[in-house]
């Protein structure tokens, strides 16, 4: 959905940035600034990095809420079948929220939210405890929506409760969607 989103912004005439985890897709066409990380906590220097000169930020990677305590730099060799391995991990920075609280007025957060249980409720929480100005609900429980997938069914939630729920689209025209609800709803901030 991300790639879709920076394709359909650039196409708009947006100066894009593009920061994605280990991925296997190619970088969209047009003028496409493109950051590559491996690792949560490189996702969340360059984007606290970005988000200082940013007008608007659309957050809809999935980054693991974990991370192993004690990283290994070498494999973890197979014991015996009867041994159990033992990771113990930290909670990793929540990259949303840390931009969130570090938004300064103009700036437009837009994040994404996946959920499978009280996917509402859920995602209007999110949206007022991370400081966002929209958020994009995707519903594990819709067949041919969310990951690998060529299509997506979202519901875009803004502050004061509006819910625009879209049909099941292919990822560019729900792209599309989701940009024109940030112009529609925040011309100023898009206008330049």
């Amino acid at each position: 959905m991300g790639f879709a989103l920076a394709a359909q912004a650039a196409a708009m005439g947006a100066d894009v940035c593009l920061v994605c985890g280990p991925v296997n897709q190619l970088t969209p066409p047009g003028i496409i600034r493109r950051i590559d990380v491996v690792s949560a906590l490189q996702m969340l220097e360059v984007c606290q990095k970005e988000f200082e000169t940013a007008d608007i930020t659309i957050m809809s990677a999935a980054v693991a809420d974990f991370t192993p305590l004690h990283p290994s730099d070498r494999k973890i060799k197979k014991a015996a079948k009867s041994t159990l391995l033992q990771i113990e991990l930290k909670p990793t920075t929540d990259i949303l929220a840390e931009l969130g609280s570090r938004k300064k007025p103009g700036q437009i957060l837009v994040g994404f939210a996946l959920e499978t249980d009280n996917e509402l409720g859920n995602a209007y929480k999110k949206l007022h405890t991370k400081n966002l100005d929209l958020i994009v609900l995707n519903s594990m429980n819709d067949k041919g929506a969310g990951f690998g997938t060529p299509t997506n069914k979202v519901s875009m939630i803004s502050p004061k409760g509006k819910i625009n729920t879209t049909p099941l689209l292919l990822k560019e025209e729900i792209a599309i969607l989701i940009l024109k609800q940030i112009i529609d709803n925040f011309p100023d901030n898009t206008t330049e």
